[in-house]
């Protein structure tokens, strides 16, 4: 899940003078990041330059309704539910009562939390429960970021969900340069590779591979 505060594949001065650009993180942004980076897993925390890229292609997919698998302290969540319109909505999955009742009182704080429809229950419980009532093809948007032995199920979900023309984002496609090693063959990194593998080979769908955060592989249904 998440990524660092350096763009993947950047040289770090490069990448710090990209990251400079970005306007500097105030209220309820900082106040977030801040609780969630003294945490021990705080890794998972999307990145500030992945949250940007986030809030600009769904508005420029003109997004209301969107899933998210892996919520974590929900910042990715309150950067989606920012963007979306007013009657936009979020339905993001985790298991975690801990990690997301932190981003429950950020989400109030922020005044969006109305614009989140949390699910605590197996993220694919969720999903074959959307389609099983009908939701195929009426979702705009899909962020995955979550464990890496389900993400090619997630995905394939994911696709059915989305309108043709709606976008899915997968994070940690470059899993902090370990699928480019070919000696690192961790189920994690395994798993990874072969699902960039078919996304860039799905014709289903357009497929770009970023790197943005530890990576961001998008696709766009056809």
């Amino acid at each position: 899940m998440g990524g660092t505060s350096l763009i993947t594949g950047v040289e770090d001065a490069i990448a710090g003078y990209m990251t400079g650009l970005l306007p500097a993180e105030t209220g309820v942004h900082a106040r977030l990041r801040a609780e969630t980076a003294g945490m021990p897993g705080a890794v998972m925390q999307v990145s500030q330059e992945q949250g940007r890229v986030m809030q600009m292609l769904l508005g420029l997919c003109g997004a209301r309704r969107t899933i998210e698998i892996g919520v974590f302290t929900g910042f990715s969540t309150l950067v989606t539910a920012e963007a979306l319109p007013e009657d936009g909505r979020v339905i993001a999955c985790d298991v975690s009562e801990e990690w997301t009742s932190i981003a429950r009182r950020y989400w109030r704080e922020a005044g969006v939390a109305h614009k989140i429809d949390l699910r605590i229950a197996p993220a694919l419980q969720t999903l074959d429960a959307l389609l099983a009532a009908g939701e195929a093809a009426s979702f705009d948007f899909a962020f995955i970021d979550a464990d890496k032995e389900n993400q090619a199920a997630y995905y394939e979900r994911c696709l059915q969900l989305l309108r043709p023309g709606g976008l899915l984002m997968l994070d940690n496609a470059l899993w902090h340069g370990r699928v480019a090693d070919p000696a690192n063959n961790s189920p994690d990194t395994l798993a990874i590779r072969e699902l960039n593998r078919r996304m860039a080979a799905d014709s289903r769908t357009e497929a770009c591979l970023i790197a943005c955060g530890d990576g961001l592989h998008l696709a766009r249904k056809r």
